[in-house]
């Protein structure tokens, strides 16, 4: 367990200081690797460096940058000076970042040099690749600052599908409760851990922190290419891999590196961020025999802890809840579904200078995901759909999940992907997107016979498009607004 009550410090206190933590893979394939001690030390040569610069305690910094180990050192330097660490989507359009950066009140921007030019604020940039980083390095020790129980350590910037993006704010109590959960849970001492999704999101900061706690090494790609995760994990023997359900798709289509690549090392997939079907489950088990699948979920504002599984869940589950978080499911067909809500320590602080959003916070303390589960018999969860995600055809309520759940448990389909269109009798319908299994001619009438035969009339698809892969936002999560944009297009070029 972790003694450190600062997130910045959550380095473990016992590993050996010259075992590596970070493998940093650059776009070349050239390394950056630096040990326990040593990124210790850079860690606090930030704090050093941000201090000495006239930065105090509540002040936020923003970083806009691919994955690096860099990264994570400032994170943490920052952390430990009680600065608050805002990772920017470098995805979003240059004003939306513009926007970002100045909704946080950063002080300094820290970026790197392919993405300087999207820093369109008034506001000192700082890059990782230039000859002003060593003015921020002030290199002795740094003693943690003890934060407050409801002290800001972080803020992330939701991906803004819905909405200009919020920052959610995030506590250092919060996040060293959910490492040490985790912890309890898992033993990654002796891991090697791959995390390609990038930084400025939970599923990869969690990992990275876990991991860091564990004494763990981190091997860390600048972002996700399927060919680069495949050799990073022969390479660099990775024994957990940690991704999102698109990814691992993607790798899987990757015939050619696959047939010579050794996967044996993986002996844990953490995927999280969406549902994983029973055909991409089977995949990766035929892939990585001695690999156990995680299906996580969790969110920004709730942090990454809400249901266990050990691997053995039934397909499709996410597991049950975890010992620390007290979960309920809540509406009309409650409590076998219903809306998530859920109570842990890692709940945020808040949303941060946005009082036109009404809270998700219950007044008992809950905080209201939005997501649609059903629990069965066995108290085993399974997540539905968003509720923002919900349409209605002809009267008939219509969550894309449970449509996409079905045309996956088709033999010839890898993923699914439904959205709404406007129609002038039903209001809006269904149709499909669909990313073939590699060799597969199925065709649009096989599909919607199949969704006939297997689903009610409402819910089948009255179009279907096939894809290579899907369309991902910058999440690398499935983007919805960009395939209806698609559907509506073809649609009307029909």
């Amino acid at each position: 367990m972790t003694t450190a009550r600062n997130l910045g410090d959550i380095l473990s206190s016992t590993v050996d200081p010259e075992r590596i933590a970070i493998i940093g893979i650059d776009a070349d394939q050239s390394e950056t690797i630096l040990t326990y001690r040593e990124l210790d030390a850079r860690a606090d040569a930030f704090a050093r460096g941000l201090v000495k610069h006239g930065l105090t305690r509540g002040d936020r910094i923003a970083i806009v940058a691919a994955n690096q180990p860099d990264y994570l050192a400032l994170m943490l330097g920052a952390m430990r000076a009680g600065i608050v660490a805002a990772p920017v989507n470098f995805k979003f359009p240059k004003a939306t970042i513009t926007h970002v950066i100045t909704d946080s009140g950063a002080r300094v921007v820290f970026c790197d040099a392919a993405r300087r030019e999207q820093i369109g604020v008034d506001v000192e940039v700082v890059d990782f690749d230039g000859p002003t980083l060593a003015d921020w390095l002030d290199p002795a020790d740094f003693d943690p600052v003890a934060p407050e129980a409801r002290e800001s350590a972080l803020m992330l910037y939701t991906s803004g599908s819905t909405g200009r993006p919020k920052g959610v704010l995030l506590s250092h109590a919060a996040h060293v409760w959910v490492v040490e959960a985790r912890m309890a849970d898992d033993d990654l001492s002796g891991d090697r851990v791959l995390i390609a999704a990038p930084l400025y999101h939970m599923n990869a900061l969690a990992n990275a922190l876990l991991s860091l706690a564990s004494g763990a090494t981190v091997v860390l790609l600048p972002q996700f290419q399927a060919r680069a995760f495949i050799e990073a994990i022969g390479r660099h023997r990775c024994t957990w891999a940690t991704a999102v359900p698109p990814m691992i798709a993607m790798m899987l289509r990757e015939k050619e590196a696959l047939s010579h690549a050794d996967l044996s090392s993986v002996r844990v997939v953490r995927m999280g961020s969406a549902p994983v079907n029973d055909t991409l489950a089977g995949q990766i088990r035929e892939l990585l025999p001695n690999a156990r699948i995680i299906n996580a979920y969790g969110t920004t504002e709730g942090g990454p802890v809400v249901f266990y599984g050990q691997g053995d869940e039934p397909a499709g589950s996410v597991g049950k809840p975890h010992r620390g978080v007290e979960v309920r499911l809540v509406g009309e067909d409650a409590p076998e579904k219903g809306v998530l809500q859920m109570k842990s320590p890692a709940i945020m602080l808040g949303y941060h200078n946005r009082p036109d959003v009404r809270s998700p916070i219950t007044d008992d303390g809950f905080y209201d995901t939005g997501d649609v589960f059903r629990r069965d018999e066995d108290g085993f969860y399974y997540f539905v759909g968003r509720t923002d995600d919900m349409f209605v055809s002809g009267g008939e309520n219509i969550f894309p999940g449970e449509v996409e759940a079905v045309l996956e448990t088709h033999p010839e389909v890898l993923q699914a992907s439904v959205v709404p269109v406007d129609d002038d009798i039903k209001g809006q319908k269904p149709v499909a997107f669909i990313v073939r299994k590699p060799g597969s001619t199925i065709d649009e009438q096989a599909i919607k016979a199949f969704a006939l035969e297997n689903a009610p009339a409402y819910q089948h698809p009255r179009r279907v498009w096939f894809l290579d892969q899907m369309l991902l936002a910058s999440t690398n999560k499935i983007d919805r607004a960009a395939l209806r944009a698609r559907a509506e297009a073809e649609l009307k070029a029909s």
